[in-house]
């Protein structure tokens, strides 16, 4: 059959989906309108996070049975000044007419769960009525949110680290406890110098105090390190302390011995160390950066018995001669050296304890973040009750940044090759987040930009932190792998 070219039907175009519009870029200007009529609005929507790990952990209830506050406060309940602070200092508001800034924030007055924040003059009121006792409750309160943190995060630590340093904070006019001691950067000033200790697997703030400019007695330094041995979270079986020469006295090393910590503290070279030296023999040193190594046993002057020395020198270049001046020849060239001596009750090879102090470096880098970002060098007040409690508040802003860190870290984490996230850095990435506080039906929440670049990284954290349970035998563990050394 034959069929004609009329009778053929030809094939119907299939229908075409309706063309998307392409995406036109916002052009902004300086004829662009602006208004100030949006509300509920913040800049810190990264404070969510933190306000849940807080209220999972029961941190209201834990300041409140441990702090002893007995004034009466109007302006809002006294824990709510407490935790106001904490978080001004960790969002980066070091100074106490810097709260002026967050006073009506949505979201910080919401987990305060106020209109807004009282004047400047009510908290600075507020701090100066703590007792110097506080300071030392505070201290208690860091030390039971350690364990809770420990437990909810998983971490499984059989061994620490704990190193001991001091820093200068230099004060200008009369505030007490300022002394014209040891200041590098500002010579003939007054300042503080207090006593840090960092445990360097979370990098965590464990212990230390406010001191006066004084350099710290042997019984002072005794005293820190035993308050520091018993704030050691359950399951810890081996310690090890660390600290430079301004540690090197037999009360720190009997404070070592007394908790079976295994220590490494750099010695000063005294004329009868020296003479050690002199006589020891020596050996080249193929393993570390120095020229010739060597240990011997030795009992310093006052010390009750001897201990392990280890030693490292290096040969001093000689000087690049000054063209005026004739070249002059000795009868007796002596080679000079610059020495290294480290006390150690360990016996790990020499290498390997040197390598092993080396890694103490870390802990002055905690300092500088403590002091730049936390606010720990800045003292509200020349009362000294007033900046011991101030100068723990600061370092509990430090630590929130340390446990998020530990919530947020990756299954395979490994606390030699984990990465301590810096204040400053969290801030940029975590904390300064504009976001809008949105009510409905009853129900509150908070909407952040799609944009938003580390919004898988925060919902994991957000996800862990909800999921905190608190259970007979402590917090149960959010992250699927533990911590271990």
């Amino acid at each position: 059959m034959v069929i004609s070219e009329k009778q053929r039907s030809a094939k119907k175009p299939a229908k075409q989906g309706v063309a998307e519009d392409a995406p036109e870029p916002i052009k902004i200007g300086a004829s662009t309108p602006y208004d100030f009529d949006s509300k509920n609005l913040t800049a810190y929507g990264g404070l969510l996070p933190v306000a849940t790990m807080l209220e999972k952990l029961k941190f209201q209830q834990l300041v409140e049975e441990t702090l002893t506050v007995k004034r009466v406060t109007r302006a809002m309940p006294w824990y709510q000044f407490v935790l106001s602070m904490v978080l001004a200092l960790y969002v980066g508001f070091s100074r106490l007419h810097h709260l002026r800034f967050l006073a009506r924030d949505p979201l910080l007055v919401g987990i305060l769960k106020v209109l807004e924040l009282p004047p400047q003059c009510t908290f600075w009121r507020f701090l100066a009525s703590l007792h110097l006792t506080v300071a030392q409750q505070l201290l208690e309160v860091q030390r039971q949110m350690r364990q809770r943190v420990w437990e909810a995060a998983h971490v499984k630590l059989t061994s620490v680290t704990f190193d001991t340093d001091t820093t200068v904070h230099t004060v200008y006019g009369k505030q007490m406890g300022a002394r014209k001691s040891y200041n590098p950067k500002n010579k003939g000033k007054k300042s503080f110098q207090p006593i840090l200790t960092f445990c360097a697997e979370t990098k965590e703030f464990v212990g230390g105090e406010l001191r006066n400019g004084d350099r710290p007695t042997g019984k002072q330094i005794a005293k820190h390190l035993e308050s520091v041995m018993t704030t050691v979270p359950k399951g810890v079986k081996v310690i090890y302390g660390r600290a430079d020469c301004g540690f090197y006295c037999w009360q720190a090393v009997q404070a070592y011995e007394q908790y079976h910590c295994q220590f490494i503290v750099v010695a000063q070279k005294t004329p009868r160390l020296l003479e050690e030296l002199k006589a020891a023999h020596w050996k080249r040193s193929p393993h570390t950066d120095a020229d010739e190594e060597c240990e011997f046993r030795y009992r310093p002057q006052g010390w009750g018995r001897t201990y392990r020395f280890i030693a490292l020198r290096y040969e001093k270049k000689p000087e690049p001669k000054k063209k005026e001046e004739p070249e002059q020849y000795q009868l007796f060239a002596t080679a000079e050296y610059t020495y290294r001596v480290f006390v150690t009750n360990m016996d790990d090879p020499l290498d390997v304890l040197v390598w092993f102090y080396r890694q103490r470096a870390t802990a002055e880098n905690l300092i500088k973040e403590a002091n730049n970002d936390a606010g720990l060098a800045a003292h509200p007040s020349n009362r000294w009750a007033m900046n011991c409690v101030h100068f723990q508040l600061a370092m509990l802003a430090y630590n929130l940044n340390c446990w998020l860190v530990l919530f947020n870290r990756e299954k395979t984490a490994d606390p030699a090759e984990m990465k301590h996230t810096q204040l400053s850095t969290t801030r940029l990435r975590f904390l300064f987040l504009a976001a809008k506080i949105w009510s409905h039906g009853g129900r509150v929440g908070v909407s952040y930009s799609d944009h938003y670049e580390e919004k898988g990284i925060f919902q994991r954290l957000m996800d862990r932190l909800r999921s905190i349970t608190d259970g007979a035998n402590g917090f149960a563990p959010v992250v699927p792998t533990a911590l271990r050394c």
